[in-house]
């Protein structure tokens, strides 16, 4: 079966040829240039260059397994293969846990797989393919996350990183939580701020007063805890 964008352009798109070649190459520059631009945007640790140099990589690695497909018969893609696996290797240690137990990178470690993967793709020529699964990346980098964030606010489980002046206060705490119609999951003590002279906790918060459910988003149940006198920072953590 052909591809459709193959039949649009003509035979020349799908061979392995100096134009195929400039017109793939041309457009993992673009992809790479959209993507770096929306999460360099973002202020993410992997931006323009990095994202330019996966989509560029990973096509060339596939032209080149394409043309030693036709020029000798070799038909294993070790060379593309090496290319995705090194590149969820370099994923994997994109993302940390932060001081504040969070995972940070998780999604921009996903996306950099995501567009090797493309890059493959663009490619071995399988240019419809490629399209859709840009344009659905791009959606998911760009349009799911508002959707994402109105879910969560309205979610009844959320977490927050919670300071509090002194460890005597945590009882306080936990009995105004209750007042509240807010039930506590788990508490657990961060390390990473022993010598701060604060205390520090995470703690898993479920909302279970069915007029907190109707009415509050997690902003403003925060915003109120958070004028307490012996809160000296609280805010929800992002999963």
């Amino acid at each position: 079966m052909q591809d459709p964008i193959v039949t649009l352009l003509g035979e020349w798109s799908d061979g392995l040829n100096i134009y195929s070649v400039i017109l793939r190459i041309t457009l993992a520059i673009i992809m790479g240039i959209i993507v770096g631009w929306e999460r360099t945007n973002k202020r993410h640790s992997a931006g323009l260059r990095t994202f330019i140099l996966v989509f560029l990589t990973n096509t060339v690695l596939m032209l080149l397994d394409e043309y030693l497909t036709e020029t000798y018969g070799i038909n294993a893609y070790v060379i593309s293969a090496a290319g995705i696996i090194a590149m969820a290797i370099l994923s994997s240690n994109t993302y940390i846990f932060s001081s504040r137990n969070q995972i940070k990178g998780l999604t921009t470690a996903m996306a950099l797989l995501a567009c090797a993967a493309i890059g493959l793709c663009l490619g071995g020529g399988l240019y419809t393919i490629t399209f859709v699964a840009f344009i659905l990346t791009m959606i998911s980098l760009s349009v799911f996350p508002t959707m994402e964030a109105f879910l969560k606010n309205r979610s009844n489980h959320f977490e927050v990183h919670l300071e509090l002046t002194n460890s005597i206060y945590l009882q306080n705490f936990v009995t105004t939580i209750r007042r509240l119609g807010l039930s506590i999951d788990d508490i657990e003590l961060n390390p990473a701020y022993v010598n701060s002279g604060l205390s520090v906790y995470s703690i898993s918060i479920s909302i279970s007063s069915e007029e907190l459910k109707k009415y509050k988003t997690h902003k403003e149940i925060i915003q109120a805890l958070n004028t307490l006198d012996y809160v000296y920072h609280i805010e929800e953590m992002s999963m």
